[in-house]
């Protein structure tokens, strides 16, 4: 591959870096990809990241013989180090408008269900449109579904860093339903011991997650994208 590096790369990556996980095969230039702590997507732990985005993306680079590094940080500035062309992707992310503009998304290296989950005493249909404005709504702060929830006109009233900060409020009555995607949300409540049926849930919809790679990197890879997907598509046969 051929790309014009952004010099002031390793010092962001180290300024904002948890770890690094390396493939340090010869050959081909090295492919950046930042991702975020998101368990049990992508996870960390004893000094190792793990989940099954993560081990899937390793299989399809793997697969390609392709060098990564991988470079855990926040959401917003894996995003932002893409959209500024200073890494080639970032994963795992669902499809927008704004993600759209600067990279395109791979075949989905996962899909998980959106779920509504409403504290116990709650008794309305958080979609129904008069549910907006009388209940408390909560998502992790300025992702996709906040906001989603903000666009739609719903009341949104807090502003959790993440899905354990969300589940608390929940928790603690600080919200009345709480948007997350299932598997995010059931790792939390598991890890904070609160019984899996003692939230009401109902089915928002089922999104696709998959990694989101430059448009410029692309541009200069043109063959990269359909190799990639391919590749990401028998390593998911595989791990069923």
């Amino acid at each position: 591959m051929t790309r014009k590096r952004d010099h002031h790369l390793s010092t962001i990556v180290l300024s904002g870096l948890l770890f690094l996980l390396s493939n340090t095969s010869l050959g081909a230039e090295r492919l950046l990809l930042a991702t975020q702590l998101w368990p049990p997507y992508q996870t960390y732990d004893h000094g190792n990241m793990g989940g099954i985005a993560v081990e899937r993306v390793q299989c399809a680079l793997q697969r390609m013989q392709q060098p990564y590094r991988f470079t855990m940080t926040r959401w917003d500035k894996a995003q932002l180090l893409v959209e500024s062309n200073r890494m080639d992707g970032f994963f795992t992310g669902s499809n927008n408008a704004s993600r759209n503009k600067y990279a395109v998304m791979s075949t989905p290296v996962i899909n998980e269900e959106l779920t509504w989950f409403m504290a116990p005493d709650v008794t309305l249909d958080p979609e129904e449109e008069s549910a907006k404005y009388q209940a408390r709504y909560g998502a992790k702060f300025n992702s996709t579904k906040w906001l989603y929830l903000k666009k739609n006109g719903y009341n949104v009233v807090k502003k959790p860093r993440d899905a354990d900060v969300l589940l608390q409020m929940l928790w603690q009555g600080d919200l009345d339903v709480a948007l997350e995607y299932t598997g995010v949300f059931e790792h939390s409540i598991k890890k904070l011991g609160i019984p899996m049926d003692y939230f009401q849930r109902a089915h928002h919809s089922n999104k696709d997650l998959g990694v989101h790679f430059s448009r410029q990197f692309l541009k200069l890879n043109p063959a990269f994208l359909n190799t990639f997907n391919s590749a990401m598509e028998r390593c998911k046969k595989s791990s069923l």
